[in-house]
């Protein structure tokens, strides 16, 4: 008899898997390695950030009371008493009229409370040692300058602690490790990272009629494009992986190889296997097992009869064959399960709107995730659309999202737009 499957929503779909993925242990890992990983504790700051009062330019740093009442007509006059660069620091306590050199990041010299832009002051050939606004020529010293504007206190300075505070907590537990945290960890001096274990995942391709790439093509048989491709996508996750021999239709045999990858792996991705054909054995794996089914059926297009179950903890993602389905059903449901697993704050990939360039007629009454390409502006489909199309996986960047329910779209209108593989996002979208 026919199993009869009554499909869920998206959203709730993706609340069984999420609510069910169980943070790994955590690792230390060299600060040169973690690009990619998650932060397992938060960052706090070490130190003040800039840990003094610096310089934002190359120009003077005086005493802003010296620039009282300077104008085109009565410019100030500063002598410069020491020069420096940025990693040295100055032994000047600025008197009256003086200046010192300072380029960008220096230290300001004590007594200092403001800087000039270089390109703000005025050589002059000769100044009275500590004198403002005498005239050229009398006690003669080297090394002068005048500005026509009076500066505040606190002008033109980087002021210690103003971009972070010693204590502060600057990222949470959970979040990415992008090159811009490489520069905060590297900042306070780590040379390495508490970040979250990555699970290591199975993948298994299933059905007689699937050969390797390198195969030549031979009559009823296709080459197997869904394992590369799931195994590219936990990459860009940063996600290690685990291929195993495409299964042949026999229960016994699928069964001692899911049973192996398991043994092996924290979770398991299958492709083909899942539907209710006389060769779509997966259901009967999963009774077999004994895991706890959470769906076996999306109110969605493609990848409707998308499965995931659960067995002591290890996730088994049954994935449809047809290989847009397949690359749809892992971005749904696989990466944001990973994503909890590895102790990430946000799952789910970022979404925005778009303007809608092609006519798409379809309705359709179930949400439809088209393959697209975004230009961050406009969004059209991305080729050919069926579930086991491949060139519009390759040709697309985006997931147009469309409700179900719907007549159809015309182009101009406003549509989601899905995109994978960007930095995550922190709320799923309710279909």
């Amino acid at each position: 008899m026919m199993e009869m499957r009554k499909p869920i929503p998206v959203g709730e779909a993706v609340a069984r898997v999420t609510n069910e993925a169980r943070r790994l242990d955590e690792e230390t890992v060299p600060l040169e390695a973690a690009y990619g990983r998650i932060l397992a504790r938060p960052l706090i700051a070490a130190h003040d950030v800039p840990s003094f009062d610096r310089s934002p330019y190359d120009g003077y740093a005086i005493r802003a009371e010296d620039s009282a009442g300077a104008s085109g007509g009565e410019r100030a006059v500063f002598r410069v008493v020491d020069h420096i660069g940025a990693g040295a620091v100055s032994s000047k306590t600025l008197g009256q009229g003086e200046a010192v050199r300072i380029m960008t990041g220096a230290q300001l010299p004590a007594g200092a409370d403001a800087v000039v832009m270089l390109e703000q002051t005025q050589e002059a050939e000769t100044v009275s040692a500590g004198e403002r606004g005498s005239k050229a020529g009398e006690s003669a010293v080297p090394n002068a300058f005048t500005i026509r504007k009076a500066f505040s206190p606190g002008e033109n300075i980087s002021f210690r602690g103003e971009d972070m505070r010693e204590g502060e907590e600057i990222l949470p537990a959970g979040s990415l490790i992008h090159p811009g945290t490489v520069a905060l960890l590297a900042t306070f001096g780590h040379t390495e990272v508490q970040a979250a274990k990555r699970p290591i995942v199975g993948i298994l391709s299933t059905g007689t009629e699937l050969l390797e790439a390198g195969a030549a093509l031979e009559p009823g048989k296709i080459r197997n494009s869904n394992g590369p491709m799931i195994a590219a996508q936990l990459r860009r996750m940063g996600v290690p992986s685990r291929m195993y021999d495409a299964a042949v239709d026999r229960l016994e045999d699928m069964l001692d190889t899911v049973r192996r990858a398991l043994s092996e792996c924290d979770c398991l991705i299958t492709t083909g296997g899942v539907s209710v054909g006389d060769y779509d054995l997966l259901p009967a794996v999963y009774e077999r097992l004994g895991a706890d089914v959470l769906f076996n059926k999306v109110a969605m297009r493609p990848g409707s009869v998308t499965t995931v179950a659960v067995l002591e903890g290890r996730f088994l993602f049954g994935l449809s064959g047809n290989p847009s389905a397949c690359y749809t059903g892992f971005e749904l449901f696989a990466r944001p399960a990973l994503l909890k697993m590895m102790g990430a704050e946000r799952l789910y990939p970022l979404r925005t709107k778009a303007r809608l360039e092609e006519d798409f007629a379809k309705a359709n009454p179930f949400a439809r995730f088209i393959r697209a390409v975004y230009d961050g502006r406009s969004v059209r489909p991305a080729g050919f659309n069926k579930s086991n199309a491949v060139s519009s996986i390759g040709r697309g960047n985006a997931l147009i999202v469309l409700p179900g329910g719907t007549r159809g779209f015309a182009a101009g209108d406003i549509v989601d737009v899905l995109l994978p593989g960007m930095e995550e996002g922190s709320a799923v979208w309710e279909l």
